[in-house]
């Protein structure tokens, strides 16, 4: 018998607030929730009432890393400093490369309705941390999706899927990290096996219905929790009830991490540069 995946941990996101009081669930990234290389936090933002997101996120700065924002519901605008700007909708995804730079503000294009998605921060290696930044806006049209033989819809963000019968490549491909985003429509009974490669750091967010783990986890994960797993063994997903799960792994980079607000650097005197610049005005 092949080695499963173990699990690590089973955990709950906390409420949180960023930009200017946009409220959130953090899943990864708040104190006491340990990091998992080389992701550095996940938010998660779901409300239909605007006072909990109509301040947005005015403009501000980034610095060492990458961030994938996935929109489920509403809609927001992306404005940098580079001159890029960009409308997010329901299905799209932001993917922007901060990298030694990059000031934005990302605000709502609604005064009410619900506004619901999901924001990761995924680090970049050192000796990428100073390049140039980039932005990358994807409509949902441009997102690949495939529906699997036993009833799993799976949209294919990052990375390639490969479950044994269908494969397709992502919307986007990094280096190093070698990030595998999935977002994944379990139908009630359905279930699947992705083949992930051997040494991935592999996370699964359960935001609606139920999981399960067959082979060495009985017990049925809810909505709300997140679930980490060994870096070695084969993936197996069920849901009896029907469930939507993010699928998040990576390739560790195994570097210090250091950090400050929207700067991650590897060393303090890296962070202390970075307040320098943002204050002088050459951060980007």
């Amino acid at each position: 018998m092949n080695t499963l995946r173990h699990v690590l941990a089973i955990q709950a996101g906390q409420p949180a607030s960023d930009g200017a009081g946009v409220r959130l669930n953090r899943v990864i990234g708040a104190a006491g929730l340990e990091r998992f290389d080389p992701f550095l936090m996940l938010d998660e933002f779901s409300s239909d009432d605007p006072d909990d997101y109509i301040a947005g996120f005015p403009s501000h700065p980034h610095r060492g890393f990458e961030t994938v924002t996935y929109m489920l519901e509403g809609r927001m605008r992306h404005q940098d400093h580079l001159g890029n700007v960009g409308e997010l909708e329901p299905g799209g995804v932001q993917w922007m490369t901060a990298a030694r730079g990059i000031i934005h503000s990302e605000m709502p294009m609604q005064e009410q309705g619900a506004m619901r998605g999901f924001q990761l921060w995924l680090n970049l290696p050192a000796q990428d941390k100073l390049d140039e930044p980039g932005y990358r806006d994807i409509p949902a049209a441009q997102i690949p999706e495939v529906r699997t033989q036993h009833g799993v819809t799976a949209r294919v963000i990052a990375g390639h899927f490969d479950d044994g019968q269908e494969s397709i490549a992502g919307a986007v491909q990094r280096p190093y990290t070698e990030p595998q985003l999935f977002d994944l429509q379990m139908s009630a009974g359905s279930q699947l096996a992705p083949r992930l490669a051997q040494g991935l750091r592999v996370m699964l967010y359960v935001y609606e219905g139920q999981l399960q783990l067959p082979g060495h986890h009985a017990q049925a994960i809810p909505a709300g929790r997140l679930v980490r797993l060994s870096d070695s063994g084969e993936l197996h997903l069920a849901s009896s009830e029907g469930a939507r799960v993010l699928l998040i792994a990576g390739r560790p980079l195994h570097e210090p991490i250091v950090q400050y607000g929207p700067f991650v650097m590897n060393t303090r005197e890296e962070v202390e540069q970075a307040l320098r610049d943002f204050r002088d005005g050459v951060l980007a």
